[in-house]
């Protein structure tokens, strides 16, 4: 997808977890490892831009863990509110704001996207750390965190003090 400005593009980011593994894609052109995502296209809200990447990115059917203000008005669209929102640098002119959410995987196994991606798979929490994969730090914290949220260990119940 062309830039849509010329110095910062707004994406979208999903950690999808499954039981104890968070689904991960080795981008072909970026050569690393890294969540569904891509750019909010021309005329998309950022819940269109979401659903259509996982549709085209792996296929499965998910529950976004967002909330959603409690409301309804025939006026506003109500949003899914990111896990977590940052500013990265694409380029020395270019930046990406990426609006991060986590969502639960419910059914069906990923499809590879070819065309975009080298490979897919679920890494568990000591894959993500393996030197072999070379998560970056910050890819690495997120997905850490979506497990941690929305992973079977977040269902269980807490240990009593």
């Amino acid at each position: 997808m062309a830039h849509l400005h010329y110095a910062i593009d707004f994406t979208i980011a999903c950690f999808i977890v499954k039981g104890d593994r968070v689904l991960m894609i080795f981008h072909k052109g970026l050569g690393k490892w890294l969540p569904i995502g891509g750019h909010i296209e021309m005329g998309e809200d950022p819940d269109q831009a979401l659903f259509r990447e996982i549709r085209e990115e792996c296929g499965l059917e998910v529950e976004i863990m967002g909330e959603k203000a409690p409301f309804e008005d025939p006026e506003v669209k109500i949003l899914y509110t990111p896990a977590h929102v940052n500013i990265h640098r694409i380029t020395d002119t270019h930046s990406h704001v990426v609006n991060i959410y986590y969502a639960r995987g419910k059914v069906g196994e990923p499809v590879l996207s070819a065309g975009e991606h080298r490979e897919i798979r679920w890494f568990s929490q000591e894959e993500l750390r393996d030197p072999r994969y070379g998560v970056k730090p910050d890819v690495l914290w997120y997905a850490e965190d979506a497990l941690a949220r929305v992973g079977v260990r977040a269902s269980l119940p807490r240990p009593r003090e």
